[in-house]
């Protein structure tokens, strides 16, 4: 399947959540190329934001199981077909 590059940005606003993120990251490691984290410890909310590289599906199967956990939001930008 052809590769894409694109962006995942992930807001936490539970941080419970935080292990379970974390898992589901290191499970789809292999088309993470970034990741950059930022807990803002005055506000309940965390940013993380990765660079990724893979299939359309291997993409968006990351976004659909963090977008599924509770007080979790995910967006994903993806490089259109060339």
């Amino acid at each position: 399947m052809e590769k894409r590059i694109g962006t995942i940005t992930i807001l936490i606003r539970d941080r419970e959540v935080s292990q379970s993120v974390n898992q589901l990251l290191s499970e789809h490691a292999d088309i993470i190329l970034c990741r950059q984290g930022l807990p803002f410890h005055d506000r309940p909310v965390a940013v993380i934001s990765l660079i990724v590289e893979g299939s359309v599906n291997s993409i968006n199967a990351l976004t659909g199981q963090l977008g599924r956990l509770p007080g979790v939001e995910c967006k994903a930008v993806v490089t259109k077909n060339n």
